[in-house]
Order: structure tokens, then C-alpha cells, then sequence
């Protein structure tokens, strides 16, 4: 899966943690966050909840997409995972299969009083990610990344106490502006693996077809394809920006170098020409300086002007 990716930075190699029905393997996984990891811009106080939720995240993105389990063993991992968290939920003993886990989890969820269906969300697209490899429209896409990337978003905006339906419709805007961005970054990535996340129908209209797009044949069409659906994230991502503004201190500021970075990665795969089936546009430090000044410019009044396609 591809939730917890932004273009900004890249985390550290880390071990998996033990897990049943996969021989306990430990794969060494890069990992790129699309929100903040405990950060010098996060609020102390919030820093032990946003490392419990990204490492709740983390590991189950693995159990689902990392490695070389049998579908049946991921979905059976994921069984187990789901388990611990009803128990956790319910003040009860997790299994103790990912104590590094479920032990801080339940620590937040009875001190921030975290919403439990957004984390019940998020296992809910990890087990969709083991069965499911295309997508018929964007509706269809949409809603993946509703249960995918925007439950992320809302778990930060509990944290901050934001809750109006017009910070929710905007986080879910970046969040699922992330993930497509992501999307389109490893379109070549993802294919050679036989994913397609590009929606069908887009490739109807662009009278591209999908086992094209799964081969690696590029051309004109791909190039238009790319570059129509790289827009439809750009309008997401400018819909949502609004929210920096709304959230506090200094995770607001975070806030703009995160959106700031996800524009910054879709026009460097318009300057390439949307190529992304055998190139992989990256961010370096040479993007740092435009991302900040971009960033500081971000006024009330530049972004988030009209509404894109209806999240589903």
C-alpha cells in the first residue's frame, strides 16, 4: 500500500516486528510518512499519540503489503491485528504479538479517547489491498482512500479537538491528495507488481488500456492519462490547504510544508512529462527552498477556492 508515503522525507530502516502466520520473518522496509512522525514541529504533548497511531498504521500496512506471505497469511495477520484492537478497545490484554504496538495504543486511546472505527477504517484498506489490485472509476478509488489516508487525518484533527465538517472535508482532501500523488509517483512501481490504481475509466477515456499501463508500454496517451489524473490531485490538495490555517501553532506550519511538498511532487511529474511509468520523480534538498517559500506564502484568500470532485 501506499498510505503512509509523502514526496518530503523518507523514514528510517527499521525491523517488522514478529508476526503470526508469517514464519516471524523481520524485512527491513523504507517507509515515508504523509503526516507528521513526532517531529521538532509537533507539540510535545501530542508526540506519544502520533507514534502509537503511525506505528498501529505502519505495521499493518506491512502485515498487508511487505514480504512474502500468501494472501491467506496476510488476511489471517490482519484477522489477529484486528483482535488486538477490539481488546485494547475494550480494556482487555491484547495477544502479545506486537506489544510495541498495542501497549502505547491503548495508553492513547484511553487518554486522547481516540474514535475506534478510524483505526477499524484503516485495517479495513489493508485487507482490501491483499484482495483487490485495480479500480473501476474514481469513486471506486475514493473510496479506498477514504478508509486508506483520510482516517489519518481526522485521528490528528481529534488530537488538536478540530472536529467542524469543514476541517474534515478539507483533511480528507489533502489526505486523499497524498495518496494519489503517491499513486502517480509509482505508477511504475506498482504496475510491475500488477497493481493499477489508476482508475479504468480514465484509461477509457484515454483509450489506454490496463494491460498497457501492466506491461510498461508507455506513449502519448499514458503521457495525457498521467497528466489528467495529476490534475484532479492538484485540485483535492488545493481545496484542502485552507485547513493550515485552522490548525494551531506550530503543526500548522508542518501542515504547509506537507501539502506544499505534495504540489511540489505533482508539478515535477508534469515537468517529466507524467514519464512516471519508467521514472520515479523524487523531492531532494534542492525542493527544500521552493517548499518553504511557497509555504510562507500560503495567505487565506490563494487557496482552497471552489470545490473539487465530491469525496466519496
Amino acid at each position: 500500500m501506499r498510505r503512509y508515503r509523502s514526496p518530503l522525507r523518507q523514514h528510517d530502516r527499521r525491523p517488522m516486528a514478529p508476526r503470526p502466520a508469517m514464519d516471524n520473518r523481520l524485512v527491513p522496509v523504507d517507509h515515508y510518512e504523509n503526516f507528521p512522525v513526532a517531529s521538532l514541529l509537533c507539540p510535545p504533548r501530542l508526540r506519544p499519540a502520533i507514534e502509537a497511531i503511525y506505528a498501529f498504521a505502519r505495521t499493518a500496512d506491512d502485515i498487508a503489503d511487505e514480504g512474502d506471505a500468501s494472501p491467506a497469511d496476510r488476511l489471517a495477520s490482519l484477522a489477529a491485528y484486528r483482535d488486538d484492537l477490539s481488546a485494547v478497545a475494550s480494556r482487555r490484554p491484547a495477544s502479545g504479538c506486537w506489544p510495541d504496538v498495542f501497549v502505547p495504543l491503548a495508553a492513547v486511546i484511553e487518554r486522547q479517547r481516540l474514535p475506534i472505527e478510524l483505526l477499524a477504517a484503516l485495517l479495513d484498506a489493508f485487507k482490501q489491498d491483499v484482495t483487490t489490485t485495480r479500480y473501476a472509476d474514481r469513486a471506486s478509488l475514493l473510496d479506498y482512500c477514504r478508509r486508506s489516508a483520510n482516517p489519518v487525518g481526522r485521528l490528528l484533527l481529534h488530537l488538536y479537538g478540530i472536529g467542524s465538517a469543514d476541517s474534515l472535508a478539507r483533511s480528507d482532501a489533502i489526505c486523499t491528495a497524498l495518496q494519489l500523488a503517491n499513486f502517480w509517483q509509482d505508477l511504475g512501481r506498482d504496475t510491475s507488481r500488477g497493481r493499477l490504481y489508476v482508475p479504468e475509466a480514465d484509461c477509457r477515456r484515454h483509450a489506454v488500456e490496463p494491460a498497457d499501463l501492466l506491461a510498461g508500454r508507455d506513449g502519448a496517451n499514458v503521457r495525457a492519462l498521467v497528466g489528467d489524473v495529476v490534475g484532479w490531485s492538484r485540485g483535492l490538495m488545493r481545496f484542502g490547504a485552507p485547513l493550515v490555517h485552522t490548525i494551531p501553532g506550530r503543526a500548522g506550519w508542518e501542515l504547509r510544508f506537507v501539502v506544499q511538498g505534495g504540489l511540489r511532487i505533482l508539478d515535477r511529474i508534469d515537468r517529466m512529462n507524467g514519464a512516471t511509468l519508467h521514472e520515479r520523480p523524487k523531492l531532494g534538498w534542492a525542493d527544500a527552498a521552493p517548499i518553504i517559500w511557497r509555504a510562507l506564502r500560503m495567505s487565506r484568500s490563494g487557496v482552497g477556492t471552489g470545490r473539487p470532485e465530491r469525496l466519496a
